[in-house]
């Protein structure tokens, strides 16, 4: 039985993907920080277990990998909202939020984790499309996500024969929204709808079937996989 572990995994894409390996036989673990969200998770998705876990906390990580033991797999959906705003006018105490609460968190995930991953696993982070889209008030959001993907094809030739991958989600309907009240999230999701090919807003299962493709394709490493309905 395949074991795998999806950090930051209580909600949104990562209890998709969570509730998506569970149903095909994998043993899933989630980690968050959120009680609320890790009560969440533990009601909607009786087959995954659902354990409080901070990622900013090194100690208390590889405690947690040590406890674990041996995995197959890791994903990584930890995530900040932090960061984003016109750059002439933005709080850069902010942005350090923002790396505070994605990019750093990840790094130290992967390194604790490192020494438990079988060599034939892999490793999937999920970054965002700000990485590459190039909108107008999301460049301190590109930086995050930009400086996590420009990582992985060096850390796959690194960790071989890990694999190391990316997925970089579009626009999906998850709780990263929330920081907008609901008639501008509306309008959000309207506006960029009409921008989106496919002419919708994407949802968690969308990116969770891309996941769980990266983490059985053995061939796909060091790449970082777009999924966005054919933003412009």
């Amino acid at each position: 039985m395949k074991k795998i572990i999806i950090a930051g995994g209580t909600s949104g894409i990562g209890l998709a993907t969570a509730k998506l390996f569970a149903d095909k036989g994998a043993a899933v673990i989630v980690t968050g920080r959120s009680e609320e969200k890790l009560a969440t998770a533990r009601a909607t998705a009786p087959g995954v277990t659902a354990i409080q876990l901070d990622s900013n906390n090194e100690a208390a990580l590889k405690d947690f990998f040590e406890k674990t033991g041996e995995i197959h797999h890791l994903i990584l959906t930890l995530s900040s909202s932090k960061g984003g705003g016109p750059f002439a006018s933005m709080n850069l105490t902010d942005l350090r939020a923002g790396f505070d609460g994605k990019f750093w968190p990840h790094l130290q995930t992967i390194q604790s984790a490192l020494p438990w991953i079988t060599k034939n696993g892999s490793i999937t982070i999920i970054t965002a499309a700000s990485s590459t889209a190039r909108l107008t008030g999301t460049a301190g959001l590109a930086a995050i996500n930009g400086a996590l993907e420009t990582m992985v094809p060096i850390l796959a030739k690194e960790l071989k024969p890990l694999r190391i991958n990316a997925v970089s989600p579009g626009v999906i309907d998850t709780e990263w929204w929330d920081f907008l009240n609901k008639e501008e999230k509306n309008a959000a999701f309207e506006n960029y709808s009409q921008a989106i090919a496919v002419g919708r807003i994407g949802n968690p299962q969308d990116v969770s079937n891309l996941i769980e493709t990266i983490v059985n394709n053995s061939y796909i490493n060091g790449a970082v996989l777009n999924i966005n309905g054919g933003l412009v």
